[in-house]
């Protein structure tokens, strides 16, 4: 397997409203099998830390500076691994409200990685059918496979079929990475001009 240069800006975006979460436990997991495959930078975004500097503006001109510093750091990341906890068969409002701050260009082509968490197996579309729809609406390249968890495999060292789970989505993410990606000019000239 060919690895794309290094290293890549990998950015978890964790949507759970809670400081202390099962969805923290799973992006960290994630994202350390991704590093065990290629050579990357890390930073993870949690709206609960960040909420002050990202949920008190209703639109992208009245985010903070170090609002749209956060903004920023998504829609340049190359690899986004978004992750939600399960909230009335959706992902939050928080994590949302985020992307309803993204540029709506700037994900165009860059690889996302969808996570979940939920308290039961019946919520294991929500990555399909609620978050691939929200990335797809970026035209975001997701990766094939979801990792969707219960409770009861969020531990600090992942249940057998969890791990298995993560590894064969950060073998796509890794996979993705290093296929030959159109230039987003738009998307470059927008980023820039907002500099």
């Amino acid at each position: 397997m060919t690895t794309p240069p290094s290293p890549v800006a990998i950015v978890a975006v964790n949507g759970s409203p809670r400081t202390t979460s099962r969805t923290g436990i799973l992006l960290r997991q994630i994202t350390e099998a991704l590093a065990d495959r290629i050579p990357a930078t890390i930073r993870t975004i949690e709206a609960a830390r960040e909420a002050p500097h990202l949920l008190t503006a209703l639109s992208r001109d009245r985010v903070s500076d170090a609002g749209e510093a956060l903004l920023r750091t998504i829609e340049t990341a190359d690899l986004l691994v978004v992750g939600t906890p399960v909230y009335r068969a959706s992902y939050t409002g928080v994590l949302k409200h985020i992307f309803d701050l993204v540029d709506r260009d700037a994900l165009a082509g860059r690889v996302a990685l969808l996570a979940a968490t939920g308290g039961t197996p019946l919520h294991g579309l929500v990555g399909d059918h609620q978050l691939r729809p929200l990335l797809g609406f970026f035209r975001a390249v997701t990766v094939p496979t979801v990792v969707y968890a219960i409770a009861p495999e969020v531990a600090e060292t992942p249940s057998d079929a969890l791990q298995a789970r993560i590894d064969l989505a950060a073998d796509e993410a890794a996979w993705l990475l290093s296929a030959p990606r159109p230039a987003n000019r738009l998307v470059e000239r927008r980023l820039a001009t907002h500099a």
